[in-house]
Order: C-alpha cells, then sequence, then structure tokens
C-alpha cells in the first residue's frame, strides 16, 4: 500500500486535550497516577469512530483518569506494559476496531501485508488474539489487578464459537483469556457500572450481574432453566456434537435481539459456567448524543505525527449518524455488537459534528459520509413498542419486512437538508451501504411512500460520489434466503429507478454491487447463474468477497456444524480451496484466462445453456 504523507497542523492543541498515553504526557496533567490503563490493537485516533477513544472519554466523563497504551509491544521486555503503572481500578484491553483475525488474514487465510488502524499502515504492530495475549501479560505482571476485555473481539468469542483460522471450535474467549470479566457490545454503560462500583470499594469477583458483560464462575452458581434463565449445551456437548453448537446459537442470536435485554445465557464449560448477561436496552437519543459530543479532538495523537492511519483518513471527514442494524443479515456481526434496534443521535449532535468538520484545516467543502451501519436506518423502528418487546426475530427486514417497522426517511432527508444547507458544506456523500430493499418498499402509506421516492431521487442525484455502493450478496433467491438478504429483483427495480434518477439529473454515475462467493448455501452452479444474471445487467464485478467466517453469524454456524441454526436442515458450505475458487472464478467470466475452467465447470453440471449465454455459441 503506497501511503502519501498529510500534515495535521497540531499547533492549537494542549496535552490536557488527550487522554496520556506516556509518564511524561501524565506529568504534564499533573497526574501521578490513573484510574485505568486501556490497552488497544489500535492506533490511538481521539475519535468516535475509534473504540478506545470512546471508552476513554466515557470514563473521563464520568471523572475517572485514564490513559491509553496503543499498540504496545508485546514481544520485548514489556515496558509498555509497565510504563504507566498499576492503575487504582482496573486494566482494560481492547484488540481494535476488528477481530484480530479479519484484521490479519484473508479468506484464504493469507497473512495481510498491511494494517489500516496502524500508522503508515504496517502490519505486525498486534498480535493475533489480543486479548489473549495482553491479558497475560498483564496478569503475569499485575496478577490482583483486575483486566476487563472488551471490543468486537470479546462481542463475538463470548460464547463457544467457531475459529476459522485455526479451523476448530473454541471455548468462550473468558475461559482462553486470564481476564476477570468481559464487556461485550457498546461499552459505555457497562463501563461505568464497573467503574463505580470499584470506587465504591466492590470487588470485581462480586459483580456477577452487571448487564452486557461475561463472568466466569462455579458450575455450584448455574440455576435451573426457566423464563429468564437458558441453559445452553456446554462446550464439550459442542464439541462432540456439532448440531448441539448449532442449537446453542439460535438462544445467543435470539437474546441478543431482546429489546429488554433477553435471559441469562449459561454454558458449562469444563468446571467452570460461563454466564452471559443479558444487554442493556438500545440508547436513548440523549444517551447515544452524550456519548458523540464528548471532548474529542477528531485527529490521530500527536504521537503520530507525519505518518498516515488508513482507517482515519477514511472516515477523517465523515459522520456517524446512529448505532445498530435491524437488518440481521446471516454473514454480518453488527447486531451482535450494536444490536439490531436504532441508536439514533439527534439534530442537534448531528449538525454539531458536522461543524466541528468544516473548521477541520484540510476540510473542502466535502462531507465524505452521513451514514451508519446502515445508511438509511437513522431514525427508523418499531410503531408499537409493545410488539417488538415480544420479538425475537433477527431481521425486521427478512423473510419480508415487518408490518410494524416505521420506514420512514422523512427525518433522514431533513438531516441531508439541513447538513446541506451549513456554512462551509459544498455537498454530503452518503459512503455507507444502503438498504435499497428499504428505500423502496412500499407501505401502503402514501406519505411515507412518498417520502421513500424522495430519499432516493434525493441520494442518487445530490448525494453519491460518482459510485454508489450497494450489496445485493447473490442473485439466487435460495441463497438470499440463508443470507437474510431479499429477493435479486429488488436490485433490478433499484437499479431502474437509480438509471432513471440519473438520466433526469443528466449524470452518469455508477452502481456498484457487491457479492459474496463460496456463502453457506452456494452452489458453483449458482455462481455460475450469478454470472449470466450479472453479464445481462452489464456488470463486469470489482466489489468482490469470498465468505469469511467470522464468529458469532448465522452463516459462520452453518459453514462449521453443516445445519442451520433456525431449522436444524443440513445445508451445503464449500471449504475447499478448489471448491472456493470454482466459484470465485465465475466473478470474472470476461477474462479469458477463467474461460477454459469455467466452461470445463458447465460442461461437467451439463450446463451448455449457460457457456452459450456466457461465451456465445
Amino acid at each position: 500500500m503506497k501511503l502519501e504523507m498529510q500534515e495535521i497542523d497540531y499547533s492549537s492543541l494542549k496535552p490536557a486535550d488527550w487522554l496520556p498515553t506516556s509518564v511524561k504526557e501524565m506529568k504534564a496533567l499533573g497526574w501521578t497516577e490513573v484510574d485505568v490503563v486501556l490497552f488497544s490493537g489500535d492506533a490511538y485516533v481521539d475519535h468516535p469512530s475509534f473504540g478506545v477513544a470512546v471508552i476513554g472519554r466515557t470514563l473521563q466523563a464520568a471523572g475517572y483518569r485514564v490513559a491509553i497504551v496503543p499498540q504496545p509491544n508485546w514481544q520485548d521486555d514489556l515496558r509498555d506494559f509497565r510504563k504507566l503503572g498499576i492503575p487504582r481500578l482496573f486494566f482494560g484491553i481492547s484488540p481494535g476496531a476488528m477481530d484480530s483475525m479479519v484484521n490479519h488474514y484473508t479468506a484464504n487465510r493469507r497473512r495481510r501485508s498491511d494494517d489500516a488502524y496502524t500508522p503508515g499502515g504496517r502490519h505486525g504492530m498486534r498480535p493475533d488474539y489480543p486479548s489473549v495475549v495482553y491479558s497475560k501479560i498483564l496478569k503475569d505482571l499485575y496478577p490482583d489487578v483486575p483486566v476487563i476485555a472488551g471490543g468486537i473481539e470479546a462481542s463475538l468469542r463470548r460464547l463457544s464459537h467457531y475459529d476459522y483460522w485455526q479451523d476448530r471450535l473454541r471455548p468462550s474467549l473468558i475461559v482462553d483469556a486470564p481476564v476477570d470479566m468481559i464487556s461485550y457490545g457498546m461499552g459505555e454503560k457497562t463501563v461505568i457500572e464497573i467503574a463505580r462500583r470499584l470506587d465504591a470499594g466492590g470487588n470485581l469477583a462480586d459483580m456477577t450481574d452487571v448487564p452486557q458483560t461475561v463472568v466466569l464462575l462455579s458450575r455450584s452458581l448455574m440455576p435451573d432453566a426457566d423464563d429468564n434463565n437458558i441453559i445452553l449445551s456446554s462446550y464439550e456437548q459442542c464439541l462432540k456434537d456439532k448440531k448441539k453448537q448449532s442449537e446453542n446459537f439460535k438462544h445467543i442470536e435470539q437474546q441478543s435481539n431482546s429489546m429488554s435485554g433477553g435471559a441469562v445465557l449459561w454454558q458449562v464449560t469444563g468446571d467452570k459456567v460461563v454466564k452471559v448477561n443479558p444487554m442493556y436496552p438500545a440508547m436513548t437519543q440523549g444517551e447515544i448524543d452524550a456519548a458523540f459530543d464528548l471532548p474529542y479532538t477528531r485527529l490521530p495523537h500527536p504521537r503520530y505525527k507525519g505518518k498516515r492511519i488508513p482507517a482515519y483518513e477514511m472516515i477523517r471527514h465523515s459522520v456517524n449518524l446512529h448505532r445498530g442494524c435491524f437488518g440481521g443479515c446471516a454473514f454480518c456481526t453488527i447486531s451482535a455488537h450494536q444490536g439490531k434496534f436504532i441508536a439514533s443521535r439527534s439534530q442537534r449532535s448531528i449538525l454539531h459534528e458536522v461543524r466541528q468538520v468544516t473548521r477541520m484545516p484540510d476540510f473542502k467543502g466535502y462531507i465524505s459520509d452521513l451514514g451508519g451501519p446502515s445508511a438509511n436506518m437513522y431514525a427508523m423502528g418499531g410503531k408499537d413498542k409493545s410488539i417488538c418487546a415480544r420479538c425475537l426475530r433477527p431481521s425486521c427486514l427478512h423473510p419480508s419486512p415487518c408490518r410494524n417497522l416505521d420506514g420512514d426517511h422523512r427525518p433522514l432527508l431533513d438531516i441531508y437538508r439541513k447538513v446541506d444547507a451549513l456554512p462551509g458544506v459544498k455537498k454530503s456523500f452518503i459512503g455507507s451501504g444502503v438498504r435499497y430493499d428499504l428505500s423502496i418498499r412500499r407501505t401502503g402509506d402514501p406519505d411515507v411512500d412518498s417520502a421513500s421516492v424522495r430519499y432516493n431521487e434525493e441520494l442518487i442525484c445530490k448525494h453519491v460520489s460518482g459510485r454508489l455502493k450497494v450489496a445485493p450478496e447473490h442473485t439466487s433467491d435460495t441463497v438470499l434466503g440463508i443470507m437474510r438478504k431479499p429477493s435479486f429483483r429488488l436490485f433490478k427495480e433499484f437499479k431502474s429507478v437509480f438509471d432513471d434518477v440519473n438520466r433526469r439529473c443528466g449524470l452518469r454515475q455508477q452502481l456498484i454491487p457487491y457479492f459474496i462467493s463460496s456463502h453457506p448455501g452456494c452452489t458453483e452452479l449458482d455462481m455460475a447463474e450469478l454470472a449470466v444474471e450479472t453479464k445481462e445487467l452489464d456488470f463486469h464485478l470489482e466489489q468482490i468477497q469470498d465468505f469469511t467466517p467470522t464468529p458469532m453469524t448465522v452463516a459462520t454456524e452453518i459453514y462449521y456444524t453443516g445445519f442451520h441454526p433456525y431449522t436444524g436442515e443440513r445445508v451445503f458450505a464449500a471449504k475447499s480451496q478448489a471448491e472456493k475458487l470454482a466459484q470465485r472464478r465465475y466473478f470474472f467470466w470476461y477474462d479469458k484466462t477463467y474461460r477454459p475452467e469455467i466452461m470445463n465447470g458447465l460442461r461437467k453440471m451439463h450446463r451448455p445453456d449457460l457457456i452459450a449465454k456466457l461465451f456465445g455459441r
């Protein structure tokens, strides 16, 4: 990766504007000790898109002294783990914004050569499984100091899970890593609750009831199953019987999607039991505003002066509007971490952040993204919350949109218009994924449906930076059903709208579809038919991806166990390199290099008709 130097002006900032990362910076603040030390696998970027900054600023706002050790060196004399001494309350560890194994390896298990969350894009600045590595070091050095693991890795690995890179079932992270507690999901509420209890003289070992935490207890403390306690099959049972692991996942996902937080989950592992406390309800608008309104500098720490951090460059002029996603895609981990219920910021908070962006010295007038996990779910949710409270559906859109779903785009349109009206803003773009099945949905409510039409028109005419990325993911209804994605005919409908608006606005923009190969349920024939369908639509595909099994997704459970967690039915999954390559090459049907192999594959499947459609007779 070739990286260009991008200078940032730090002259107006003082040491007090940052959370300290060294003893020198602590002394500049007049501190002799800190309450909490946070270790992160990412560089320290003081921005609301970076988890360690959010947690650090949240604790700071509550009155605690917080220091950050970004990307500590775990291979030398461990001075990075010693330099700030013992915190008064606890150590917090996070591998960073991505699961470390996704960060380090491709879908083919090949080591990546770069790391977007590291200065200069340099690889090798974090170990595999940082939660395990960091916690072992800290417990060796300071055995009596509490260590709490958080972040995406903790969320995805909170119970028994398939690890694609080791190709085996692993127990909960709290069994593999010597941590005292796991904080899963978005951690603001959890970390404050823990800090306050410890500050009041509490003992972490006694805090077994904190929402959104995982603890390891004696088996004798496990209750009988009832409405509030679900006893999962043990880790050992899951090792012996993959179907039990599959059945476990249904409970895990359903409880993660409970509006009230759900039941307590228990899983015996060895002579202990893993207890997963329910999630907090989704943040209120006031709570999420408070998280985004904290005094971030929105910049990488000055220690990285002169070095570019690719992940920061992507989001430096973007603004996140909400958290959560109710799409429930089978291959996605968002709901496992953020939940399916949408927490939306107020207009005031959003416009305040946009004004901050416009004051950045390098801002040229273009907001790169007004988005979220799904760009057009802002302010959406159930019309009747009592129905939502009883619902455990993992998706509000699949197999069909919920009739209780309020999919009104008017609040989002209002945001777009008010942002674009701000001084200094020339244009705002939508860079994150749009759920086109939501924007072309017809509800029967004339006001809502009219707003959806206007949304598509304004999105395409005013908020696309040349290319609009969407994710149909496949063309086969069977595969799409397993993915929990809508029929491909809806993509065709949206493409028609896209082309029409472009024509009326005098634009020549591109629609860029994302597709996945080797997803559970997908066969080589399905990929061949995808190639034909996309050729007929005149697409030469660029944005493609081989399915990567990540913990805590339906698709991964199917891949590993061979069973669908909700139906118990067997589902095929391509696993060998040969099977995966056979599927992937159909993306590149137009490349003559692949033509002989594709034609041979189609002959074996007795589909000369597809040969004719792809290559002519």
